[in-house]
């Protein structure tokens, strides 16, 4: 038995993994972002898994949501009880299987995880950039990544894949580079956010900027504006779950008390769990990265920016396969927005599949293990894959 079964982790884990880091567009050859801005040097946090093979055609790049970062998979030390965020699908035997395929994961430009965001030291003043951080989009998230993967060497992408906001640059991938795309699968995505998810995300928003401590966005070295970004935590906490989930998992149940307190105090489970969430978030991400990310993907449109209004000239530029999977119960990205994907897909006669798995875990069932989700992407990567070298 390994050292890495005796601690719990997976006998199929891809083991200790360590973060590296690729740093580009030195001045004066800046990225130039989609607002017109140029920032530079620009900084990607990222961690590969597997062999690329030496024909280089079996790389696999994985997309991470809002909060997540390069670390999918594996553990730093033989120590640590968590392992990446992905660590159920990616791996020896796994969905996306590393003894197959070399897998690529990047922190996105505007977070705080080791790439390049608003809490980074700005080259002109040696502070944190704050609010002097330039708004990104998600193709300026797609673009920096294109750099990384040329850096690596990789002149074409078997797959890209991922979920949520990572589905949203899935899309971007497949129309911006389309000679480098093979595959793609996006997850319980979407091609624009609907306004009931721009409302939770400026509610989110509002509540950090009304913090006393955000001071504009500068508050690098003093308190942290804590209450704000736990609060907003648990305001995207609840669009990820769904009602049922949250009905099997605390319904009124009361926390450790047998009567209400009458006060404000948490009464209720949920209550208590909600705060817990918003407490650990305020410990490991960065008040301003929530802030440009959210507004990254409000701003998203890929029939917009991509076919002047018309989804189906948008996605007439993808050349890719694709597996489009959505999740019964997720009602931050509903299935009829998947629905809407494979629709202009199938309009412009690409190879598009699609599945909606049942689900009764909300918007999150994409990250929670389970056989479908796996049995699935293993097989449309081993297609993709065989096909290639047929």
């Amino acid at each position: 038995m390994s050292e890495y079964s005796e601690l719990g982790h997976d006998a199929a884990t891809v083991g200790i993994v360590a973060k590296k880091y690729f740093t580009f567009a030195a001045p004066p050859h800046t990225l130039e972002l989609e607002s017109g801005a140029r920032i530079g040097p620009v900084t990607i946090a990222y961690e590969t898994y597997g062999t690329l093979a030496p024909d280089r055609r079996n790389a696999v790049l994985v997309l991470h949501a809002l909060s997540g970062d390069s670390h999918v998979a594996g553990v730093y030390t033989p120590q640590d009880e968590k392992p990446g965020w992905w660590d159920c699908m990616v791996g020896p035997g796994k969905g996306i299987d590393t003894d197959r395929f070399f897998v690529v994961c990047s922190n996105v430009i505007g977070s705080c995880m080791g790439s390049t965001g608003p809490a980074s030291t700005h080259p002109a003043t040696g502070k944190p950039y704050g609010l002097e951080f330039p708004v990104v989009t998600i193709g300026d998230m797609v673009a920096a990544q294109k750099a990384l993967v040329d850096h690596l060497g990789i002149a074409q992408l078997l797959c890209v894949v991922g979920g949520s906001i990572g589905g949203m640059q899935v899309l971007e991938w497949c129309v911006r580079y389309p000679q480098m795309v093979v595959a793609a699968i996006p997850l319980a995505t979407t091609m624009r956010h609907s306004a009931l998810a721009i409302a939770f995300n400026e509610v989110a928003r509002q509540s950090i900027m009304a913090d006393p401590h955000w001071n504009h966005g500068d508050y690098y070295g003093g308190p942290k504006p804590a209450l704000g970004l736990a609060v907003a935590r648990m305001i995207g906490h609840i669009t990820y779950l769904s009602d049922e989930s949250m009905r099997l998992k605390f319904g009124r149940r009361l926390q450790d008390k047998s009567d209400f307190s009458f006060n404000f105090d948490a009464d209720f489970q949920v209550e208590s769990y909600l705060r817990y969430q918003g407490r650990k978030f305020v410990d490991r991400f960065d008040a301003n990265s929530f802030l440009y990310i959210t507004k990254a993907a409000d701003y998203f449109d890929l029939g917009q920016q991509h076919g002047g209004g018309s989804d189906v000239k948008a996605c007439s530029k993808a050349r890719a396969k694709f597996l489009v999977i959505s999740f019964t119960s997720d009602w931050l990205y509903p299935t009829y927005q998947a629905r809407s994907i494979v629709t202009a897909l199938k309009k412009c006669g690409r190879d598009v599949s699609f599945c909606e798995i049942e689900a009764q875990w909300g918007h999150d069932a994409f990250l929670i293990p389970g056989a479908r989700l796996k049995s699935l992407i293993h097989g449309f990567l081993q297609r993709v894959h065989d096909e290639l070298r047929a």
